[in-house]
């Protein structure tokens, strides 16, 4: 018996020891976590509150709110599919992201508002998705790194029936693969 608690006891001490120095990171998408689309990060783990403490980011720098690259969302104003002037820098990072990391991959999604007939809103979210990756690839990304999607009106952002909605909902999301 003394033999196995001299065995047994080291080994639970070594595990909770290696237990107790583990990272807990909250998924992407549950409450307190710091990704997401184009959202401001909270404090959904110490990486990110060093990098809003003026720390360095250590992470992917698809993840770091002080980076270009944390916003993914690109609006675009009622029955376009034009790049707003804003929104160039933005896309602009993503590009230079791309070419830089030719194993990255981003499926480009577009939406609109519920305004609109459902055929209609699917052609305007292709219309938006194909803008977007048009610019990456005048910016030297390979098209085999883009995929495009519509989803019309079907996966609001934002639930409401006003222009403030309405304008949150009228997109294209980047989403890293």
């Amino acid at each position: 018996m003394k033999r196995i608690s001299r065995i047994l006891f080291p080994l639970l001490l070594l595990t909770l020891l290696l237990g107790g120095c583990a990272t807990t990171k909250v998924p992407s998408g549950e409450e307190g976590a710091g990704g997401g689309a184009g959202g401001a990060g909270g404090m959904g783990s110490a990486e990110t509150s060093a990098a809003t403490a003026g720390g360095s980011w250590s992470g992917s720098p698809l993840e770091d709110p002080n980076s270009p690259l944390y916003q993914k969302v690109i609006y675009f104003d009622f029955d376009s599919s034009e790049i707003k002037p804003e929104f160039l820098p933005v896309l602009r990072a993503h590009a230079d992201y791309l070419i830089r990391t030719p194993s990255a991959h981003v499926m480009i999604e577009g939406h609109c508002d519920e305004r609109g007939s459902r055929e209609y809103n699917i052609a305007l979210g292709w219309r938006r998705a194909n803008a977007v990756k048009e610019f990456l690839e005048a910016e030297g990304v390979s098209p085999l790194q883009l995929e495009t999607i519509s989803y019309g009106e079907e996966r609001p952002a934002v639930p409401g029936h006003n222009e403030e909605a309405w304008a949150k909902n009228r997109r294209a999301v980047l989403d890293y693969q």
